[in-house]
């Protein structure tokens, strides 16, 4: 069983358990037939993956790792707020007839600041400081910008990261470590998904800055199992798990910004099927 696997387990088990329900509650998500989503919920659950050992990819089910990536590229690469640069349909039920989520998520990270270079983005800058101030405490992103909410069709979940450069005591080599903040998720349709996607992320940065991957600290406010998302979960806790998969990222590219999806994939990768037809809330 890989770590990411174990990690799940303990955190949907524990959310079942002793997480806090909001039936009854006042809550904003809905069906698609109108009625009130709820949940059970915890507050202040923090996962540790340690990417120089295992990539955090879970094999109770396949991960559809293509399109996860593909997803952080949006975001973090081409800087999109429109469904048109996305190849899947996630989006969808956020975006307006022209395609737009609004000023959220790449959006934010593509608006330009002046700092010691001239102007940039906040990814631009991540890569300045990493490339030229590793050892800063300043390293780190904010897509939660309070000016702006009222024109996102969807607050950020996933809306910070904090970069921390640390050295080997074995190899001498830099380590780029990262922590993701999330206010909310919804665990079974997007948790090991944000995890994979942060994983590689911190990879692709690390690689173009000349470090290797160290750890992925994901911390989220508020992880949620929805109503009727229960039985789900409760079958995939109950499936056999396997040994972690094998990430390979396309040693050749040295530019941020030259990746693409082909440039990853897991190799022995082992999991359960996909799990069909998962309501979504929204």
């Amino acid at each position: 069983m890989s770590m990411a696997d174990t990690l799940f387990i303990q955190m949907c088990q524990d959310i079942l358990d002793n997480g806090t329900s909001t039936e009854g509650e006042k809550v904003r998500p809905r069906w698609e037939d109108g009625s009130l989503a709820y949940t059970i919920k915890k507050f202040g659950v923090v996962n540790r993956y340690d990417l120089s050992k295992e990539f955090p990819a879970i094999t109770l089910r396949r991960t559809a790792i293509r399109s996860c990536i593909d997803e952080i590229l949006w975001i973090w690469q081409k800087k999109s707020n429109n469904v048109h640069d996305l190849n899947s349909r996630i989006w969808d039920s956020w975006a307006n007839e022209d395609g737009s989520i609004g000023k959220a998520y790449g959006y934010q990270l593509g608006v330009k600041h002046e700092y010691k270079e001239g102007w940039m983005d906040q990814v631009d800058r991540v890569i300045y400081d990493l490339k030229n101030n590793p050892y800063s405490r300043r390293i780190m992103t904010n897509i939660y910008s309070h000016q702006d909410l009222h024109e996102m069709n969807l607050y950020p979940c996933a809306y910070s990261m904090t970069f921390n450069v640390t050295k080997d005591k074995e190899d001498g080599k830099l380590a780029l470590n990262g922590v993701l903040n999330q206010r909310s998720q919804d665990v079974l349709t997007a948790n090991n998904w944000n995890v994979c996607q942060y994983a590689v992320l911190i990879h692709m940065l690390a690689q173009v800055c000349d470090m290797k991957a160290g750890e992925l600290l994901h911390v989220i406010a508020d992880a949620h199992i929805y109503d009727r998302h229960i039985p789900i979960i409760e079958e995939l806790l109950q499936r056999p798990a396997y040994a972690a998969p094998d990430f390979y990222i396309n040693p050749e590219v040295k530019d941020f910004y030259a990746f693409t999806v082909d440039d990853f994939r897991l190799e022995n990768y082992q999991a359960g099927p996909k799990v069909e037809h998962i309501p979504v809330a929204v």
